[in-house]
């Protein structure tokens, strides 16, 4: 079973503030588990969105930069 994070933990693990996750939570960007009143975030969750988010670099060759500049 996935570990399931606090609101508190996955704020720290994505270095923003509590507002940050709780936004995901309630405009459903995020999965959630409701245990009670209580809200967890699976790992894999933030994880995922992570990775979907991750923008890669773009390789630019010295060649195409002569001939903008």
């Amino acid at each position: 079973m996935d570990r399931l994070l606090t609101v508190q933990q996955v704020a720290e693990l994505l270095g923003t503030g509590v507002r940050f996750p709780r936004r995901l939570i309630e405009e459903r960007r995020i999965t959630f588990v409701k245990v009670g009143r209580h809200v967890r975030i699976p790992e894999a969750a933030v994880s995922e969105f992570v990775a979907e988010r991750t923008v890669q670099p773009i390789v630019v060759r010295p060649a195409a930069l002569r001939r903008v500049a």
